[in-house]
């Protein structure tokens, strides 16, 4: 199957999630989403992310764009970068 196809279809249920999560409308969502790197790593072929569950490409969004909170009071961001390399 090529893979348009197969990220069309994981594309939809993926911003389904975010909107949910964010409370937001589609456009939005897809806003989010292709700003950050992991919407960029989704849209090149060579990271193989299309062929990921909706749920597994959404749990990586969400671990981009929130902070996790630190023992000392400080915030932390995943690094998303290992997709790539």
């Amino acid at each position: 199957m090529p893979h348009g196809t197969i990220r069309a279809a994981t594309l939809k249920k993926t911003m389904q999630i975010i909107m949910e999560h964010f409370n937001c409308s589609e456009n939005e969502a897809i806003k989010k989403f292709y700003e950050s790197h992991i919407g960029a790593c989704y849209a090149d072929d060579s990271t193989g992310l299309y062929g990921q569950s909706a749920f597994y490409i959404a749990g990586l969004f969400f671990d981009e764009c929130q902070p996790i909170p630190c023992p000392c009071g400080a915030s932390l961001r995943l690094k998303i970068s290992y997709i790539t390399q």
